[in-house]
């Protein structure tokens, strides 16, 4: 096959004690998936189903990377988040099948231009320059854990050495096991798709030079720089 210029890379993300790499398919992302980020945004915890939206695989940024400060922003805001690997497809998968297409885990920032995003809530418009700009997604390397659920431990972030969001996965409004279930339902999910799963409350503006680092128990830590 001939192409008019060559294709770019795969996306792919390291692997916890593997030579081989994860292949990236698509990113999903769960919005207000904490009772308190949910009332922080000023929404109601209890009466909303899940919902999506998507980042590009080339958001991905590497752990440890300094990454410059976005265009057209002035809001810049972390969003430390449990993040599922998929490792086997389907769809319209049931909550009780849902874990056995889990490869495994990492941390990931789900950065969002917070103006931008507020803007397009007003004026009732999509969220992709919001969260689906060039470098939005820093994420650690993915840990191998096949099947297994993510029902508890702590979820942190700070900013400089400051603490700015700290909960537990336990308080996530749908857990792993119903979003991949739910979310199945919407896309057929294939091998390389990742899940954002929601943060917790606590999410703020950063500035140039910011030092942010976030982890989920158990997991690598999430370093990055803002510069």
């Amino acid at each position: 096959m001939s192409y008019v210029f060559p294709p770019a890379e795969p996306v792919a993300v390291e692997i916890t004690g593997r030579a081989e790499r994860f292949p990236v398919h698509r990113i999903y992302c769960v919005g207000r998936n904490y009772a308190a980020h949910a009332r922080e945004m000023g929404k109601d915890p209890d009466r909303e189903p899940p919902f999506f939206f998507t980042k590009p695989a080339q958001a991905i940024v590497a752990n440890h990377a300094t990454i410059p400060y976005p265009s057209r922003t002035a809001n810049l805001h972390h969003e430390i988040e449990l993040v599922v690997a998929i490792g086997k497809g389907g769809k319209d998968i049931a909550v009780t099948a849902a874990l056995g297409h889990v490869f495994g885990y990492a941390v990931g920032n789900d950065l969002t231009r917070r103006d931008l995003q507020n803007e397009a809530k007003d004026k009732g418009r999509p969220w992709d320059t919001a969260k689906a700009f060039d470098r939005s997604a820093p994420l650690t390397a993915i840990q191998p854990a096949p099947g297994s659920n993510y029902e508890t431990g702590r979820i942190w972030l700070t900013v400089n050495g400051e603490l700015r969001q700290q909960g537990d996965v336990a308080d996530l409004l749908w857990s792993v096991p119903e979003v991949i279930a739910e979310l199945s339902r919407l896309f057929e999910l294939v091998p390389g798709d990742l899940i954002f799963t929601g943060t917790p409350a606590g999410v703020g503006a950063v500035r140039l030079g910011d030092r942010l680092e976030g982890g989920v128990a158990g997991l690598d830590t999430l370093v990055t720089t803002i510069a």
